[in-house]
């Protein structure tokens, strides 16, 4: 049987390390090393960041949505936002690609997901938000 836990958050940037303390946590049960772990904080950190700086406005009153499973040995942690979507994906997956240059965004989020994570998928509607799928396999 999975384990389930579910949250959701104010979408501002200082509940970004809520959300890494929260999934850590969590996580803990599979009793994951130090190193699984960062890597999991990492990518919960970025997509977290994501739905914060690219789903809303900053004075928008927004929630970011973050649900976690645990079904054997792997975490999946799905991040959801329903802001304002990705309009181009595939351009928005590749590295160094930012739509927010003034904010210096280094355009690598996905792209740190995906080295940290063993899956990552993300879907988006334009004007409906973002989901951000990750799956990673503790002790494998």
């Amino acid at each position: 049987m999975s384990n389930i836990m579910e949250v959701k958050f104010s979408a501002k940037s200082e509940n970004e390390s809520l959300a890494r303390v929260i999934v850590a946590s969590f996580a803990a049960k599979l009793d994951p090393t130090l190193d699984e772990l960062v890597d999991i904080k990492t990518a919960v950190s970025e997509a977290v960041t994501n739905s914060i700086i690219h789903g809303y406005e900053e004075d928008e009153d927004k929630f970011v949505y973050l649900k976690c499973v645990i079904d054997g040995n792997t975490i999946k942690i799905t991040v959801e936002d329903e802001g304002y979507g990705i309009e181009n994906l595939e351009q928005a997956m590749e590295p160094l690609y930012t739509s927010k240059p003034e904010l210096d965004r280094s355009g690598m989020g996905f792209t740190v997901m995906k080295s940290f994570m063993d899956d990552v998928n993300v879907s988006s509607i334009k004007g409906q938000g973002t989901r951000i799928e990750m799956a990673k396999k503790i002790n494998a």
